[in-house]
């Protein structure tokens, strides 16, 4: 396991001391379930298609406009 470092003002050390006292865990292991259970929150508002996670590329691509509908850049696909 990686070793981090951070700094948290002094009010979340002492509730965090406090915590792991009352009950009977490392701060190590509350640090940790608490990352996992942000990053799982975290996670679950990545619902969505497709076009919601890559509307910020849509225009970035040079090529004729009419290519997903002109069936004359369909001559060969897929052999």
């Amino acid at each position: 396991m990686d070793t981090i470092t951070l700094k948290v003002p002094a009010i979340l050390k002492t509730r965090l001391n406090s915590y792991a006292s009352k009950k009977g865990l490392s701060k190590s292991e509350i640090v940790r379930s608490a990352l996992l259970e942000y990053f799982s929150k975290d996670d679950e508002k990545h619902t969505g298609s497709f076009i919601d996670f890559s509307e910020d590329l849509a225009g970035k691509i040079e090529g004729p406009l009419d290519l997903s509908t002109n069936k004359k850049y369909f001559d060969g696909y897929g052999k």
